[in-house]
């Protein structure tokens, strides 16, 4: 391994697989282009992590784990993209249970099985929501239930806070375990 210029960061800047050097234009590829710089970065957050470092709890009385922010963000991907904009309320939501709404950090434990899955239904969501975000031209289409629907750009927008938001738990929780700190 070659010895970085900045060990406590995730990569050293001019190795950052999000800067890619293209400035983005118009409104599509600029919400496209943060929501991943997002999601890349909260992958990134967990990199090199083993099963129980990734279910590292926060501080009580907290259930918060790297893992279990895996596991919520696929849930969010999947009831965005699959349930509300593609009209799929009939399908359960990922890692919830009707007696544990927090199951999604509560289910989180350090066993490689749980890990694999999680990260499988996240990558998997995140691949089915880009497919779905690129079918479509205008961001200002009405999509969801009826009487409920939402402009495609407002869902699109609340992806890329619940994403930052994630991110900045994800910080203080990889800084926890390491020492790491992000970029």
């Amino acid at each position: 391994m070659t010895e970085r210029q900045f060990p406590d960061m995730w990569v050293d800047p001019e190795d950052d697989p999000r800067d890619t050097g293209a400035t983005p234009r118009g409104e599509k590829v600029v919400l496209a282009e943060y929501l991943d710089h997002f999601r890349m970065t909260f992958e990134m957050k967990c990199d090199g992590l083993d099963a129980e470092q990734l279910a590292q709890r926060s501080v009580p009385p907290s259930t918060m784990s790297l893992l279990g922010l895996v596991r919520h963000l696929a849930g969010v991907e999947h009831t965005w993209f699959r349930r509300f904009i593609e009209g799929h309320m009939e399908l359960a939501r990922l890692y919830k249970e009707s007696d544990d709404r927090d199951f999604d950090f509560n289910g989180a434990t350090p066993d490689d099985a749980c890990v694999a899955d999680a990260w499988e239904s996240w990558r998997r969501e995140v691949a089915h929501a880009r497919e779905v975000y690129d079918k479509y031209d205008d961001l200002g289409v009405l999509v969801g239930p009826a009487g409920d629907e939402s402009e495609l750009r407002e869902i699109v927008v609340h992806m890329v806070e619940e994403y930052a938001r994630h991110c900045g738990h994800a910080d203080l929780l990889r800084e926890r375990i390491d020492g790491r700190t992000g970029q």
